[in-house]
Order: structure tokens, then sequence, then C-alpha cells
């Protein structure tokens, strides 16, 4: 068992066609790598409607029901220079943070005037005066709020490595089917498998469900440079355990039932609960090999991005030299990769 990695050893070589464009033509027809049996080089083939049969009655799925915003926006300068914000959370009223993509920044107090007929005030940096993000004040004749605003003038916010520009099939399918509380920017892709049959026949099989949020944000994204990977900075993103599930969880310990994670926010967010006590709050939690899992006994997740916060997750789960070979595995089967892409089951390794 290793004890020291760098950010290398989560790099691998993933030919670009096998990045996921558009999702399979059903939520539940995408495959699934069963990667939980005894050896990590013969892991099973399956689709994912067959993850009833990988369950038990008494094992709980916890899943993460936020909703995607349609957090892009579009907008010019005075100026008339051209200019896209991502929305990352909503604060009190009008203000909101955002990431900016613009050539030359304006100056704090430049109003813009954004595609859709409002306005965007900018107010300064955020969180503090050298932060990564904008704090901007939206403005709108109608007097709608941030949500509304982009509910009415926002783009579907897809991942960097889409190509097309967001469809109505988009705005359906980069969207789980027990969305409810607004404010991600990224789809938790794990969930998207599930459709309303599937749900039925885990329900009919004994297996529980429940919920958790976490509103997943750009950062997802951000590409770790630091080589020493403990110098990397996580992102923050907000977090709820409700009273139901922190029982339901309890519950299932004490059946002897599995707690089953659908996707990484699930697992950062029941981990943030174990590690701060806190069931909500912000949590910029940064989950390496080694780390001691306090919840989680199973995982249900898409496939990432070389080099990623989130390999370094899958591999602290199920141990860093079963991962590279169901990765290994996914690549020589042609898996498609990424948000759109396929999934695969993996189990806790235990030390």
């Amino acid at each position: 068992m290793r004890s020291s990695f760098t950010l290398s050893d989560f790099d691998f070589s993933l030919p670009p066609e096998l990045v996921a464009q558009h999702p399979a033509p059903e939520r539940s027809a995408s495959r699934l790598l069963d990667g939980t049996g005894p050896d990590p080089l013969q892991p099973t083939d399956r689709i994912f409607r067959e993850l009833p049969d990988l369950l038990q009655a008494g094992d709980l799925l916890v899943f993460n029901d936020t909703q995607v915003v349609k957090a892009r926006l579009f907008g010019e300068k005075p100026t008339g220079g051209k200019l896209e914000l991502l929305v990352e959370r909503v604060l009190m009223g009008q203000e909101v943070v955002c990431h900016m993509k613009v050539s030359k920044k304006p100056p704090v107090g430049t109003v813009l005037n954004m595609v859709g007929g409002f306005t965007a005030t900018l107010l300064g940096r955020w969180p503090e005066e050298n932060g990564p993000l904008f704090r901007f004040a939206f403005q709108s004749p109608a007097g709608e709020d941030p949500y509304a605003l982009m509910a009415r003038c926002g783009h579907v916010p897809l991942p960097p490595y889409i190509e097309h520009g967001d469809s109505e099939d988009d705005e359906r399918r980069y969207q789980t089917v027990f969305a409810r509380v607004p404010g991600a920017v990224a789809a938790p892709t794990a969930a998207l498998h599930f459709d309303e049959a599937l749900l039925a026949q885990l329900e009919a099989r004994g297996v529980q469900r429940a919920s958790v949020t976490l509103h997943v944000g750009a950062g997802t994204f951000q590409p770790v440079k630091a080589e020493n990977i403990a110098e990397h900075t996580m992102h923050s993103e907000r977090y709820e355990v409700p009273a139901a599930t922190q029982q339901a969880i309890a519950d299932c310990r004490a059946r002897g039932g599995r707690v089953v994670a659908v996707g990484t926010t699930t697992v950062r967010t029941l981990e943030s609960w174990a590690a701060s006590g806190q069931p909500s709050g912000d949590t910029q939690i940064f989950i390496t090999p080694g780390f001691a899992f306090a919840h989680v006994d199973l995982l249900i997740t898409n496939f990432h991005l070389p080099k990623s916060t989130l390999m370094m997750l899958v591999s602290a789960l199920a141990g860093y030299e079963r991962v590279m070979a169901l990765y290994a595995h996914a690549i020589r089967e042609r898996y498609r990769f990424f948000s759109y892409g396929d999934a695969m089951l993996l189990a806790r390794a235990h030390h």
C-alpha cells in the first residue's frame, strides 16, 4: 500500500473520442462497470439498469438533490466588449458571486448590460479583495431575483469539454429526475443514470433512499496544478445533511445495511458532516488516499478527468491500484467518459 502520491500518479491517457458529448438515449441504458469483485483486473461489464441486482434489501442509496441552474449569462461592458458570467452562488437579495470570462476586467462599479435586458453591477472580488471570484448586483426592470433571471436569460452550464451549445435536450438531461433545490452549476452526474422505472425497481427490492444537498460549483472542473497535491486549495461548496437523512443512515447501520453514495458530491457531503460534526455549512474537504471514511460503503460514480481531485477521491475510497486497473479496462472496452458518460460501482477498500 503506497503512502505518498503526487499529481502525476493520477494521470492517464484518454482517447478524445471517449469523452461523451451527448447522453445515452435513455438514462438507465448507459453502461456500468462493476468494480466491486475480488479481482480489479476482472471487473464485470454491465448496463446501469442492472444496478438492483448489485444491491441488497436494507441498503441505503444517498442522492444529491441539488438542481442545476442556468448559470451561464452573456453580456457586454459599456465599451461594447463581450463577456460571460457563470453564477457560482446566490448571496442575499440581488447579489451573486460569479466567474467572469472577459478579455480585460472592468473596474469596480462598472454596470454591465446583460442579454435578456438586465444589468449586473460589479461590486468587487470574492471572498476577499484578491479572491478568484467576483461579486455582482443584478437589477431588472421587473425586479426579478437572480434565480428568476437565470431561468429566463441563462444557459445550461455544460462542462468545458462538451463542445456544443446547450439545447432543450441538455436542459432536460443535464438534470437529475429528483433535482429539488436550485443552486448547482454542474450536475451531480452519477445520478443522471437514474430514471423513474429504475427507482421503482430499487424500492421494490427493499433498497431505501435518502437525500443530501451539495451545490456543485464550477470549481469541480478546476485542474490541480501543484505536483505536491497537499498544496492544492480546494474550492468551497455549500452542503446540507437533513435530519431525516441522518436518521436514515443511523437506521441503515443498525440493520447492517450499506450506505451507497450516488456521486462524489454525496461522498463529500457525508464525509464533511462526519469530519466537522456540522450537518450544514461550507466545505473545502479534500479527500486523497489515506483518508478515513466514516459513512460511505459503496460509491456509484462516473469516470473522471485525469489529474482531478475526483480521481484522488475515488482512489482514496476503492484503492489506487484498483482504480487505475478499472480505468485501464474502461478505456480498453471503450466506456464513455465524464459528465454524459458511463458509470462505475466501487466498494470501500478495507485497510
